[in-house]
Parts: structure tokens; sequence; C-alpha cells
């Protein structure tokens, strides 16, 4: 598996630098050992040498399989906190027994045959189900369900789904727990789309075609 780089996508904001870091390294070096990839202990040095200004960026570190880091960023422009994201479901299904999609790497073929399925004026992102037709993860955020109890619920892993940074903070902190959702729970609860970049965004699921 040597055609394929491992992804961390991160927001730095001026006076606090990146956000939850500790959380994106720890992914990088699990992926990294789990994969065979060398060199996920110099991030951390790589990403401290980086430089900003004083409006947020959005930081993108690759790393090959040979330990080849690269660091790059872009100005980045946080959503209005009123923001509803309208999402629609995809055809393509992801491979709940495919384990690479656990990781965040460049092999991105299957997420951008979903995101390509409606315009961009049509859904502001796009939802996989599994094999099972369980709902899985957007295209490029994990899904959070509010069900009234307090607690948000997100699919687990198993389902074929990436372990996202911003879902392991909120499982961490008690803000959401595991649970297999279907698309019936989806559409009775509130809706919840977020990565670490963006943060939470309330959702509304589009109807299907």
């Amino acid at each position: 598996m040597s055609d394929f780089s491992l992804i961390e996508t991160m927001r730095w904001e001026p006076g606090t630098g990146i956000v939850r870091l500790r959380l994106h390294l720890a992914r990088l070096k699990r992926s990294a050992g789990r994969l065979g990839f060398a060199g996920a202990e110099q991030a951390a040095e790589k990403l401290a040498d980086m430089q900003g200004e004083n409006l947020p960026l959005r930081v993108r570190l690759t790393l090959s399989p040979v330990g080849e880091i690269a660091v790059t960023t872009a100005p980045f422009s946080p959503l209005p906190e009123d923001t509803i994201w309208r999402v629609a479901i995809a055809s393509t299904q992801l491979d709940s027994t495919n384990t690479l999609l656990r990781h965040k790497t460049t092999r991105r073929e299957i997420y951008e045959a979903a995101r390509a399925e409606y315009p961009a004026a049509d859904a502001d992102e796009v939802l996989l189900l599994n094999e099972k037709g369980e709902p899985c993860e957007g295209t490029i955020t994990s899904i959070f369900l509010d069900d009234g109890t307090g607690i948000l619920k997100t699919p687990p892993i198993s389902c074929g789904l990436l372990a996202g940074v911003l879902r392991t903070e909120l499982i961490c902190a008690r803000r959401a727990r595991i649970q297999r959702l279907t698309l019936a729970d989806l559409q009775t609860g509130t809706l919840y789309m977020g990565n670490s970049l963006r943060g939470l965004i309330r959702a509304e699921l589009q109807p299907e075609n």
C-alpha cells in the first residue's frame, strides 16, 4: 500500500495555533503505525515551524509511506453560526469491511464519486451509507444525531468510516457516544455534520431522488 499518503486537515487560529493538534497528531501516528508509514513522529516539528498571520488558516499536512511530510496553508473563513447545510444521500456506498476507510488518506475516489452525484447548488454535503444501508459519514464530515437525550449519537467506525478528530473529541468529552443509526433516525432527530476544520454544522437531510 504505497500509492497514497496520510492526510491531516486542521485549523490554525491566531494566538492559539492549531485547534485539536494533539488529537490530529495522535491519529496520524496511529494510522502510520497500522499502515507501516514512516516519519509520523516528525509531524509536530514540521507544524511548529509554521508561521501564521492574524486570520484563520486551513492547514493540510500529508505524510508519504517513506516519511516525506508536506505542509500547505490557505486562508480559512469560518461558517456563520446559523448555517444549515442541505445534505443529500449518495447512491455510492461504503464497504464496512474496508478497514482503510478508518484512516484519512489521499485515496478519495469513493468520496469524490459521491460528491459528484449532486451539483453544489443542490447539496452542501453528501451522506454515504454502507452496504447494509447504515448512515456512515459525509464526504468530508462525520455525522452526529441529536435525538433529544442531550448526548449526540455517531456511528461506530466498524460501519466503514473515518475516525474523525472532532468525533473523537466529542466522544472523549462525553458529548457524543457511539451508536448505529438508521435513515429513519436521521429523519426524526436533529442532524449535525462536522469536522475539526469547521466544527459542528446543523444539517437537514434532503428527500431521496
